[in-house]
């Protein structure tokens, strides 16, 4: 099933009223029960794509439809109970606990007080434990390690019960393990919970392994599909291999020359 939908998607930035487009025309579909992993070079257009998916910026023409099926333009609080946005870092929390940050989930259901009902309360419990991390709910946010930190972040919104998540960088300040740890979480929640998961990385090795589907911006243009339908294509290996790096076909991984 259809998350959100990308018809003839054109992203960028508007200065002195010229359009000063990055990527277009993109068309693509975000479906409900995948990983779909954005990857492309530094500057490609990924944080822009993600800023205007989630209405912190405006497209400068074309559809987004939304998982409600509404396609009109919608600011990023009108837009809380659709989809969800994990940013890099702990977004300047400070002094709360963990269980205090994933409550903010639940800030698009609450009364303008915030106070939080014996529902929320449950959501948010149990978001807390589908990432693990309901041992740590009374600590406070700046005393958790950054895959913790990540994992907090994750489960806030978990708990804000969107059917999209989006992530941009999460793994960016993580060792090798909590990297792989935090992908197979991304990987079993959006299975799981038929939540489409859409997370903009570097880590193209896990991609390579883990994701269901790739959105590959690469020479302007948004490639889509399975990592064995753009190995097929050719346009992986244009966009991996360069100096000293080749990309081995056979078995989706990414090999040094000697």
């Amino acid at each position: 099933m259809a998350a959100i939908v990308l018809d003839k998607l054109s992203i960028g930035y508007t200065h002195n009223r010229q359009q000063m487009p990055i990527m277009g025309v993109i068309d693509a579909t975000l479906e409900c029960g995948e990983l779909v992993a954005l990857i492309g070079a530094n500057g490609a257009g990924k944080s822009t794509l993600l800023r205007t998916l989630s209405a912190f910026q405006r497209p400068l023409s074309g559809k987004i439809t939304y998982p409600d099926g509404d396609s009109r333009a919608r600011s990023a609080s009108e837009l809380a109970t659709q989809l969800a946005v994990v940013l890099t870092g702990n977004g300047g929390l400070h002094s709360l606990t963990v269980r205090e940050v994933v409550a903010m989930g639940r800030s698009p259901y609450t009364n303008f007080l915030g106070r939080t009902r014996a529902h929320d309360e449950a959501i948010i419990e149990r978001a807390m434990s589908m990432v693990g991390i309901t041992h740590l709910s009374g600590r406070r946010i700046e005393t958790l390690s950054d895959g913790e930190r990540q994992k907090a972040m994750i489960a806030k919104a978990l708990a804000q019960e969107t059917p999209v998540i989006m992530l941009d960088e999460p793994t960016a300040f993580l060792d090798f393990s909590s990297r792989v740890q935090l992908f197979r979480l991304l990987q079993r929640l959006s299975h799981e919970s038929a939540k489409a998961i859409l997370v903009s990385t570097h880590d193209l090795e896990l991609v390579l392994q883990l994701a269901d589907k790739v959105w590959l911006i690469h020479d302007k243009k948004m490639h889509t599909g399975g990592v064995e339908e753009l190995a097929a294509s050719g346009v992986l290996t244009d966009f991996i291999e360069g100096d000293g790096i080749k990309f081995n076909r056979e078995n989706n991984r990414i090999e040094v020359k000697q």
